[in-house]
């Protein structure tokens, strides 16, 4: 994976976290129940990668980094599908989303990390694309609008807190599927925590369903995370959230495809303005002149100098 361009493994992962919500539908169980078992019957899949991974590259550092992600994991599950309940996928899914402005804030205020000016402008154009996709024009507010914003928007914090998370952890490592499965452990244990509770978690929910979760398992928690994990630590903050708003652009169109949903203009509109702005989000930026100059000539070291700021050249081995 290390070879291959980070952008294009995030937007395989969001390919495959884009059926989540397809298969979670199809196997018909709360949401509690969907999110305990999509890390449940995960485990024997990580469980020997990870080992294997281990004898390779040795133990897995920042463990305990993975894990907290784990838990806002899991609870951005719980929360997402309560949110679901009260005002419908296409709200909920634009709540969640704000996790395309909190990661960039995240990465502003612990590493100084500033977002670019072109995604400062898509910003607008990015969420007002995920509304329509997923279909805010063409449904009600729900049942329970201030409760479902509400847990909307927790969930929005919490995932952001996942992917920064996940981020952080990932950089300078080499392991891909312990962090994933110290992740998934955690989301687990939170989605008990919190959904059992709450909403109750079948432990039998029979067959059918379980073959559903089974899917939704491998898709959406092995090889989504997976891909995203390793995507994560290589990609600017802002352009790692951006691409994972592709998400509800797929869902659209594996729902056209799988379960036969047409969907509307405005769907259809809202998913050309993600795709605009992820281009927008994603130009390159503009190249400092500090950064066109040639390169020193051999045996140069470069310095900054104090009182410009600028870069300076010394001969190595000659007094600066």
């Amino acid at each position: 994976m290390r070879r291959i361009d980070p952008r294009l493994l995030a937007i395989a992962g969001a390919a495959f976290i884009s059926v989540s919500a397809i298969l979670f539908r199809l196997s018909g169980v709360s949401s509690g129940t969907a999110a305990f078992f999509r890390c449940a019957l995960a485990l024997p899949v990580l469980a020997p990668l990870a080992l294997w991974e281990r004898r390779r590259t040795g133990p897995r550092r920042r463990a305990a980094v993975d894990a907290a992600a784990g838990l806002l994991l899991g609870a951005d599950l719980v929360l997402w599908g309560a949110s679901i309940d009260r005002v419908g996928a296409g709200i909920a899914t634009v709540l969640v989303n704000v996790q395309v402005v909190v990661v960039p804030l995240l990465a502003l205020a612990v590493f100084g990390e500033r977002p670019s000016r072109p995604f400062a402008l898509a910003v607008p154009v990015m969420l007002g694309g995920v509304a329509l996709a997923g279909g805010v024009a063409e449904h009600g507010t729900g049942t329970d609008p201030a409760g479902g914003i509400a847990f909307g928007v927790g969930a929005g914090a919490a995932y952001a807190g996942y992917l920064f998370l996940t981020r952080v952890a990932g950089r300078g490592q080499r392991h891909r599927a312990q962090p994933v499965l110290l992740s998934t452990c955690g989301a687990g244990a939170m989605a008990v925590v919190i959904g059992a509770p709450w909403q109750g978690v079948d432990l039998a929910p029979g067959w059918a369903a379980l073959g559903w979760l089974a899917a939704l398992a491998m898709t959406g928690q092995v090889c989504g995370w997976m891909l995203i994990g390793a995507a994560l630590p290589r990609l600017r903050a802002e352009e790692g959230g951006t691409l994972l708003l592709l998400q509800p652009v797929l869902a659209v169109v594996f729902g056209a495809a799988v379960l036969g949903e047409r969907p509307g203009f405005s769907q259809i509109a809202g998913c050309v303005l993600v795709l605009a702005a992820v281009r927008l989000a994603g130009r390159p930026r503009a190249e400092r002149p500090d950064d066109a100059r040639p390169p020193a000539p051999p045996g140069t070291v470069r310095r900054r100098d104090d009182s410009t700021g600028r870069p300076a050249r010394s001969r190595m081995g000659a007094r600066t």
